[in-house]
């Protein structure tokens, strides 16, 4: 991992596979003098689709930053990639949203605060009003938008407003028990995260770990993905599980269940923030 002050600049590409990419692409940056601080390559035998993000040093770069995409921009069409540059320098503008659960609020915060994430989380958003105290304390703007029926497309239209106000790259549903309309999602493709236990779609509905604990489950679990206009079936960024046995209670289930959203989901933004994921399809490439 590069040192954190070192200014960086990211370049994350998809292409049809074929020889050559690897050496043109770091040729590329050593010719202007980069150095290469992480390179990771994938190659897809099913689609025959080749992924790759190369990590440089801008330090004596020699392209302005603001010219380097128009400098790779031959390489790009030689190879028909779908590629994009993003600079570790820039800073991501965080929504998140809630519902009545403070678990992922307060560890989203939290770890941002200590460092472990580069955001300026600039709002919360609640269909609830329970968690504008967590946001008051850390001075974070919070909106109290309740949603029912009949005014979910007049809230939504209000909170697309506030989104595109604060300029906000990134939104995290961290346990916001409203579903999305596709309206909404198109506004965010590949920008918005969720979380939600492993149990889908056997065990659905309000009380999964108690459905879980009666038909004495061995694994629990929780997946973390973008969201698309099929629920819950978004491109997977990252899951992990918890090994129970029959000494576990529904309290401990729940408990267990609550750290493991919390790390999956703060990992998958984490992977997000950094520029580590690659979807396609319904698919990810994470770059870890």
């Amino acid at each position: 991992m590069a040192d954190s002050d070192t200014q960086r600049a990211i370049l994350l590409l998809s292409c049809p596979d074929t020889r050559g990419i690897v050496a043109e692409v770091s040729y590329f940056i050593t010719t202007y003098n980069g150095n290469i601080l992480d390179s990771q390559q994938h190659s897809d035998p099913d689609t025959r689709t080749f992924f790759m993000r190369v990590e440089w040093d801008l330090a004596e770069f020699t392209i302005p930053a603001g010219k380097i995409a128009s400098a790779f921009e031959p390489i790009a069409e030689k190879y028909a990639m779908d590629w994009r540059i993003e600079f570790s320098s820039r800073q991501h503008r965080m929504a998140i949203f809630v519902s009545q659960y403070d678990h992922c609020l307060y560890d989203l915060i939290l770890r941002n605060r200590e460092g472990e994430t580069h955001a300026d989380i600039r709002c919360v958003i609640g269909n609830h009003g329970k968690m504008q105290e967590i946001a008051d304390i850390f001075d974070i703007p919070f909106y109290h938008m309740k949603v029912t029926k009949s005014n979910k497309a007049e809230v939504e239209k209000q909170q697309l407003d506030i989104l595109e106000k604060e300029q906000i790259d990134v939104i995290v549903l961290a346990r916001y028990m409203q579903i999305l309309s596709d309206d909404f999602v198109s506004h965010y493709p590949n920008q918005i995260i969720n979380i939600h236990h492993s149990f889908l779609p056997a065990f659905i509905g309000a009380k999964p770990y108690h459905q879980a604990y009666q038909r004495g489950v061995k694994i629990i679990g929780a997946t973390s993905h973008y969201v698309t206009a099929d629920l819950d079936e978004g491109p997977i960024i990252a899951q992990d599980v918890a090994r129970i046995s029959h000494r576990d209670s529904v309290k401990n289930l729940v408990a267990r269940g609550r750290d493991l959203e919390k790390l999956v989901l703060t990992r998958a933004v984490k992977l997000h923030l950094e520029h580590r994921i690659l979807p396609y399809g319904n698919k990810t490439v994470v770059f870890d």
